[in-house]
């Protein structure tokens, strides 16, 4: 039992350790950007990766917004179970984020697609949707990165081995952990 809790931490540790903090900083231009010019962002995602986005809305929004440090128009699409599952239920579950996104997308809005595979129908059609719109698109993607990891502006990859959804999960969810760690102490730094 040792062995295997050990060599799960040693796995997290390595995955770690290969974070490209320019992608991170890349990520933190882009939110900013969005936020300066009033667009919104949408974050997207299945099964633990839409708790992933939904959490990643909670602290970029409100927990953000409440504290003073930076005013983020984000929204998880994956929240509204009403809408979801009307728009499965009559149209397709590949439409579930594309139709939220169907009319109201604007170039700079930008859309944070969080998916381990990287193929998820739902997730690839409301990218090719963004991609047509001409909002920017950060992936936060595992595996070999799929679809998603080739439309995107900017990756956030996990280079773990497939199949090895618990260890992607992981790091997705330190991803929004470090952002918006970053946002609350250069909001501290603000303060006089």
């Amino acid at each position: 039992m040792n062995n295997f809790f050990n060599g799960y931490i040693n796995s997290l540790k390595n995955l770690l350790d290969q974070i490209d903090v320019s992608i991170l900083e890349e990520i933190i231009s882009t939110l900013e950007r969005t936020s300066e010019k009033k667009s919104k962002v949408y974050v997207v995602g299945n099964g633990g990766s839409s708790a992933t986005a939904s959490h990643m809305a909670n602290d970029l929004g409100i927990g953000l917004r409440r504290r003073d440090i930076r005013n983020i128009n984000i929204v998880s699409l994956g929240d509204n179970s009403a809408v979801t599952s009307a728009i499965a239920n009559d149209i397709g579950f590949e439409n579930i984020f594309y139709m939220q996104l169907k009319g109201i997308l604007q170039p700079d809005d930008v859309i944070i697609a969080i998916s381990c595979s990287g193929n998820s129908s739902n997730i690839t059609k409301a990218i090719e949707y963004a991609k047509e719109v001409g909002a920017k698109v950060i992936g936060v993607t595992g595996f070999d990165g799929g679809k998603l990891k080739e439309l995107s502006d900017v990756n956030f990859h996990v280079d773990a081995p497939k199949g090895e959804y618990g260890l992607v999960e992981d790091v997705h969810m330190i991803l929004d952990h470090m952002i918006y760690s970053y946002y609350i102490e250069k909001g501290k730094c603000n303060v006089r």
